[in-house]
């Protein structure tokens, strides 16, 4: 991949999947507890037990996201999440790669992708989720859509400490502040190319999922161009769920 095809992190105006060049936005989304090192991406409300996992140094990083204004008038009217990005060095990136999976990197030409059937992605630490959340049967009715003001969905929904359409949350279980960091999906349900990027020293800056907004794009808004080689991924959106409906995505 391209490191010119990559707008993670950047505030400029990048080249859009509606055709179109969009403003991009940097927001904050505080900090992820990654106590075991082992960083899951996921969809939070599909496969929260099931993430991709990619490995890391155990410790606290930061998570952003990335916005695009996919209006034609660039007035914020239509915001679009473009990358949900950790972070673990502030040094420049110069190369962008697949994510490696916990056996190792994918096939050259190839990306692990993110499932997403909920309109949106996350990441947590993957070993916490079996330590810091409660019975699985519950967690629709008394997490995610409880009709508290703590719900997870009232929690993406509010415009307060983060954007809407975020939310940095505290599992219910979690003895010292395990949370999971969530954004919508860009265009919504589909695959979401998992990858990481590196400074000239070859280290690690951040882990980054592309939701296929800004870059190269094809005639089919929401649907980022395949690279030149056979089998590779493509991540686009598809039909969306029931659940997806429901977040208004």
């Amino acid at each position: 991949m391209d490191m010119a095809d990559f707008y993670a992190l950047q505030q400029l105006t990048a080249p859009l999947s509606t055709g179109r060049q969009g403003k991009l936005t940097v927001h904050d989304l505080g900090h992820l507890r990654l106590p075991s090192g082992k960083l899951g991406a996921c969809d939070p409300f599909t496969s929260l037990e099931y993430p991709l996992v990619v490995r890391l140094t155990p410790g606290d990083y930061p998570v952003r996201v990335t916005v695009a204004d996919v209006s034609p008038e660039q007035d914020g009217s239509h915001l679009r999440e473009a990358y949900l990005s950790l972070v673990l060095s502030d040094a420049e990136s110069v190369t962008v790669e697949a994510a490696p999976g916990p056996e190792g990197p994918p096939p050259p030409g190839h990306y692990f992708t993110v499932g997403v059937d909920a309109g949106t992605v996350a990441f947590v630490d993957a070993e916490a989720v079996l330590r810091c959340m409660p019975d699985p049967t519950t967690w629709y009715e008394e997490l995610f859509d409880s009709d508290d003001p703590d719900s997870w969905f009232s929690l993406m929904d509010a415009d307060g400490l983060y954007p809407a359409g975020t939310a940095n949350i505290v599992m219910p279980l979690a003895p010292n502040g395990e949370n999971v960091v969530l954004s919508h999906s860009g265009w919504g349900d589909g695959e979401y190319w998992l990858l990481q990027t590196k400074d000239a020293q070859g280290n690690l800056t951040g882990v980054h999922i592309d939701l296929a907004v800004a870059g190269k794009f094809d005639e089919e808004p929401g649907r980022k161009e395949p690279f030149p080689s056979a089998g590779v991924t493509d991540p686009k959106p598809q039909r969306k769920s029931w659940l997806a409906k429901l977040l208004g995505r």
